[in-house]
């Protein structure tokens, strides 16, 4: 029970990138690789404001600020620079591993002994696991909640439209260079802000942690899309948080059956190419199934 309940909070935490990423790959049409840099970076913001005594809300939120300051980063030297967006991200993640060492000091720095929103006073009677499924929870319907109101109002519908088509939003007055910062803030903001709650749950920051962060942010998103369809905008969110957790449970069934934590990334890989493959795979099937069908005819 122990083990299905902390796959199910991992999923929830891992779920908040899964949305961060969603709001630049599918709405903006943005491959961004800064979030290998923002995920270890908020963790780094987080574990070290909690080492100095800062309050573990207060730590959480920075952690968020702190992935806003990298996406905003990211936008100004791909809108304002002009450098492509895929090699601004590769700019600004690969500084940002050098400001995670002096943010902590060294490699890797640890929570034992310190307060963090997991082992806080009102969730210490919970059983093993339990606490990072209610702040995962709570954490993942608030921002669902958030995001899909950001969505809805005229300012999302403009950074909406900025990514179905960037001409015609231009000509209809917005500012698309503006969109696209203000979605890399807010899509970096999610995922620093998973970096620290993150952080918190495992108990500890490394400046390595963001290394194949895109996969899994990937995989909650396409995994979303086999399962769920046609849905709206804010049941995909949802659908995201959902895809998420059905990840963590395919990586944990694989790990059952015997892998290597070793293979981890190798497997987080694998899981992701055969999910993109999924819907080409099924529209051959069906496609030959036609086919076939249509021969049969006399």
């Amino acid at each position: 029970m122990s083990l299905i309940t902390s796959t199910i909070g991992q999923g929830l935490l891992w779920g908040i990138l899964g949305l961060g990423l969603y709001l630049t790959f599918r709405i903006l049409n943005i491959a961004d690789m800064t979030v290998e840099g923002t995920f270890p970076f908020g963790a780094a913001i987080c574990v070290s404001a909690i080492v100095h005594g800062v309050n573990p809300v207060l730590a959480t939120i920075l952690s968020f600020i702190a992935g806003m300051v990298t996406g905003a980063i990211s936008g100004l030297l791909y809108t304002k620079g002009k450098i492509p967006v895929l090699l601004a991200g590769i700019l600004t993640m690969t500084g940002i591993y050098s400001v995670n060492l002096h943010v902590l000091g060294k490699a890797n720095v640890g929570l034992l002994n310190n307060q963090t929103l997991f082992n806080s006073k009102f969730l210490t009677d919970l059983p093993d696991g339990f606490s990072s499924v209610v702040v995962g929870l709570l954490f993942a319907i608030l921002l669902v909640i958030l995001v899909a109101i950001f969505l809805n109002t005229d300012l999302g519908q403009s950074f909406i439209a900025t990514g179905d088509n960037e001409k015609m939003a231009r000509s209809l007055g917005i500012n698309t260079d503006n969109m696209k910062i203000l979605g890399l803030m807010i899509s970096n903001g999610l995922i620093g802000l998973s970096g620290g709650l993150i952080a918190q749950n495992s108990g500890y920051a490394d400046v390595n942690m963001g290394i194949g962060t895109i996969v899994i942010g990937l995989a909650a998103i396409i995994i979303s899309e086999v399962a769920y369809r046609d849905i709206s905008l804010t049941a995909r969110l949802v659908a995201v948080v959902v895809g998420s957790i059905l990840y963590r449970f395919v990586l944990l069934i694989v790990l059952q059956l015997g892998f290597s934590t070793n293979d981890f990334k190798l497997l987080s890989a694998i899981i992701l190419a055969i999910c993109l493959m999924l819907p080409l795979l099924e529209k051959k099937f069906h496609l030959r199934k036609a086919i076939k069908k249509g021969t049969d005819r006399p």
